[in-house]
């Protein structure tokens, strides 16, 4: 057999890059392919050697891409998605391929999972990877196709539509409501300290700074199953509250102000039929159910 090419690049030194771009270190590479670090480090190696130019930098907080690292990252994204539709076979205009959406926790689990699933059944071709992490995964970084961000984007070279608007109110069981209507204090249930960041836990420690806060996990649907036992009151963005029946809204007031939500795509993929398919079915998505998020 003929020795490769210098110039013929190898598809698995580029899934290799993709993981390192997208995770940052050599051992998150290593965990998402299932190899050891030196496989990783090879592999890099190769793909520079194979192009010409270097990469990755090694800084101390994990490896980071150079401007070429960044060209590469655009073209090595659509080598992934065209092998991953030829992957999946099929005949004619079939919509197929990997579609990776980013959202948070609560509107993942809240919301979208059994809306989102329907699409492999109506396109036996596509896939949907969908990821709740805590942490915003990056666009730029090909981490994820499709990210849902609440409050309004900061510029970049994506597109952003806004999908609705999150209004919150406070839940409780009836029981619960009925003492804090009377005039008792308030207990509540919140974000733990981990998120004391988040713009609701930030809301309630000024507005309620001497409340007692009786239960704290890391995301509002958590939070509503706390409520439903009586813990307390929970700051609860409308898609969730009005859909939990052991829960009504409290006539208290103030809330928090409304947040934005937004979809963001990059520009270059506009015309990638697999990920309009996606954002197109999320944009309908929170037009049929704007009367459950707005106020």
């Amino acid at each position: 057999m003929a020795e490769k090419k210098r110039t013929e690049v190898d598809w698995q030194d580029v899934r290799v890059f993709l993981a390192l771009a997208r995770h940052g270190s050599l051992s998150g590479a290593a965990r998402a392919l299932s190899v050891n670090h030196a496989t990783i480090a090879r592999r890099i190696q190769s793909l520079e050697a194979t192009l010409g130019e270097k990469l990755v930098e090694r800084r101390p907080e994990g490896y980071i891409l150079t401007p070429a690292g960044t060209r590469t990252l655009a073209a090595a994204g659509d080598m992934e998605a065209a092998v991953l539709t030829l992957g999946r076979g099929g005949e004619g205009d079939a919509i197929k391929g990997l579609v990776r959406v980013n959202a948070p926790p609560a509107l993942s689990l809240g919301f979208l999972v059994a809306r989102l699933a329907t699409l492999p059944v109506l396109h036996p071709g596509l896939d949907i990877d969908l990821a709740t992490d805590l942490r915003a995964v990056s666009l730029e970084r090909r981490e994820t196709d499709i990210a849902i961000r609440l409050g309004r984007p900061v510029d970049g070279d994506f597109v952003a539509r806004q999908l609705s608007t999150m209004a919150y109110g406070l839940y409780g069981t009836a029981a619960v409501c009925e003492r804090v209507e009377a005039g008792a204090d308030p207990v509540f249930v919140g974000f733990d300290e981990v998120n004391a960041d988040i713009p609701e836990a930030v809301w309630l420690a000024r507005t309620h700074p001497s409340a007692r806060v009786a239960f704290k996990t890391n995301n509002h649907v958590a939070q509503a199953a706390a409520a439903r036992a009586g813990a307390g009151l929970a700051v609860l963005p409308h898609y969730i509250g009005r859909k939990q029946p052991d829960l009504r809204q409290c006539r208290l007031e103030p809330v928090p102000e409304p947040r934005e939500i937004y979809l963001l795509t990059r520009r270059q993929d506009r015309n990638n039929v697999a990920i309009r398919t996606v954002a197109d079915h999320l944009l309908r998505l929170f037009a049929d159910e704007r009367s459950l998020f707005e106020a």
